[in-house]
């Protein structure tokens, strides 16, 4: 499966600037391994030392937060938009 994944400032040094990049995967968890497989360290940046989702980092695969879906299960049907979204902090 293709999807396009939108890439926030603060990671797009791993994918030389772009803003946008494709992946391929049925599932997440796919589509981030296969990111890493494309721009090593990616994957470190987006999910913790136990394999999930960091805390302070959002992923929604369409509109949906996958953390009230399957999380790293929820399927990416071809055409998908993964977009990665760290948390803002402020006060």
């Amino acid at each position: 499966m293709s999807v396009r994944v939108r890439i926030p400032t603060i990671l797009r040094s791993y994918t030389d600037g772009e803003s946008e990049v494709g992946a391929s995967g049925a599932t997440l968890a796919e589509v981030i391994d296969d990111l890493e497989a494309r721009f090593p360290g990616v994957k470190g940046r987006i999910l913790d030392e136990q394999g999930s989702i960091r805390r302070f980092v959002n992923v929604y695969v369409g509109n949906e937060d996958v953390r009230f879906q399957e999380a790293l299960q929820t399927p990416t049907e071809d055409g998908a938009q993964v977009s990665v979204i760290p948390a803002v902090a402020g006060g």
